[in-house]
């Protein structure tokens, strides 16, 4: 059954295209947090462990709020790796080492590059007549941007 929302077919499935892109970027952060959880040593391990446990916990219940949001637009999330891997603006992780300096100067690059598109995002949303998904990335774009404040933080 098609979802009778007030906005158009070609409009909602514009939309969905933008949020499955998303949600392909999000899974891709998501996994690379994860690795820098695991793989960090140093000094400052227990703190640097505990930090990225919080985003990558954050980050999971953004990508099922992101899915569940193409749902309600009657479209359908992706959710294979392979699409994700595919859609993705980001790369997987380059840093070498496994410091927290330089996990955090690479995942700091990708909210701040996420940061940016979602702005790209909110404005197609909007152009699409799609007020809820607007409202819902702006929130999504107040929470990485709080992040990224706090990794530039730790590059202080």
């Amino acid at each position: 059954m098609k979802a009778n929302i007030g906005i158009k077919e070609k409009d909602t499935a514009a939309v969905a295209v933008l949020l499955n892109k998303l949600l392909a970027d999000e899974n891709v952060l998501y996994i690379k947090v994860r690795n820098a959880h695991w793989n960090i040593e140093g000094v400052d391990f227990h703190a640097q462990h505990l930090f990225f446990e919080g985003i990558y916990d954050e980050l999971a219940e953004l990508i099922d709020e992101i899915a569940e949001r193409v749902r309600a637009i009657g479209h359908y999330a992706v959710g294979t790796m392979k699409q994700f891997l595919e859609l993705t603006q980001l790369t997987e992780m380059k840093y070498g080492k496994n410091d927290s300096q330089g996990y955090i100067k690479e995942l700091l690059g990708d909210f701040e590059s996420l940061i940016i598109t979602l702005r790209e995002y909110i404005e197609t949303a909007e152009k699409h007549g799609d007020a809820g998904t607007e409202d819902f990335l702006v929130g999504i774009l107040g929470k990485h941007e709080k992040t990224a404040w706090m990794l530039r933080a730790h590059l202080k």
